[in-house]
């Protein structure tokens, strides 16, 4: 498996470097964490880095952090260090899993289950 990451809008880019050679978030988060934008997000988007940008905009929907690796085609790591500075600067939540309200508990079992179902 390649290390590098292709973004077909740019050019080839490490994984890593997206990171500033970071392999551990600040904070810890889940791969099932489900991750929403926030009003900042919505309204930073615009200026931000490019992968903050995509990640602002597939988190319109709730994702976990697990799909938004997959999305931006990252290893996980990369991914939870990125969402994780997001978080930190305000411009996501992460809803972790034991600690989700009703709805979004739901919601996640809900998605697991059609996914099994297309298995």
């Amino acid at each position: 498996m390649s290390t590098e990451y292709v973004d077909q809008s740019g050019p080839l880019v490490r994984p890593y470097a997206m990171t500033g050679g970071r392999t551990r978030p600040r904070v810890d988060i889940a791969m099932e964490a489900l991750v929403t934008a926030t009003a900042r997000g919505d309204r930073e988007a615009g200026a931000a880095r490019h992968e903050w940008q995509k990640i602002v905009d597939l988190c319109q929907q709730v994702q976990s952090l697990a799909e938004i690796a997959a999305y931006l085609g990252t290893p996980l790591g990369v991914a939870r260090v990125i969402v994780g500075d997001m978080a930190e600067a305000g411009m996501l939540d992460v809803h972790e899993p034991g600690r989700l309200d009703d709805q979004l508990g739901t919601y996640l079992l809900e998605r697991v289950l059609s996914g099994l179902r297309k298995l």
